[in-house]
């Protein structure tokens, strides 16, 4: 008896365990679309901080919207190297 409840529990454990691991994938996949995301959620891409979020906002204000990942060297301190941090986690 004792066997069978370790075992449900376990079980339990295990399902929410992936039900967990399943939102946290979803939101990691949601790519950020750098024409319309607000400076908060530009931040969270890789390599960019507060600042650089709002230099993308001004950057697309000024000039226009970007049309791939590489029109984001445009803003001063995104490099080749940034811009491949982050390719798979936007869109335009």
């Amino acid at each position: 008896m004792k066997g069978n409840i370790h075992g449900a529990a376990l079980g339990l454990i295990l399902c929410v365990l992936l039900a967990m691991a399943s939102t946290a994938q979803a939101q990691e996949l949601a790519p950020i679309n750098v024409n319309t995301a607000d400076a908060e959620l530009l931040a969270e891409l890789p390599g960019i901080g507060p600042s650089r979020a709002e230099a993308i906002i001004e950057e697309r204000e000024t000039n226009g919207s970007f049309e791939s990942a590489d029109d984001l060297t445009r803003v001063s301190g995104i490099g080749p190297a940034t811009v491949e941090a982050f390719r798979d986690q936007v869109e335009f």
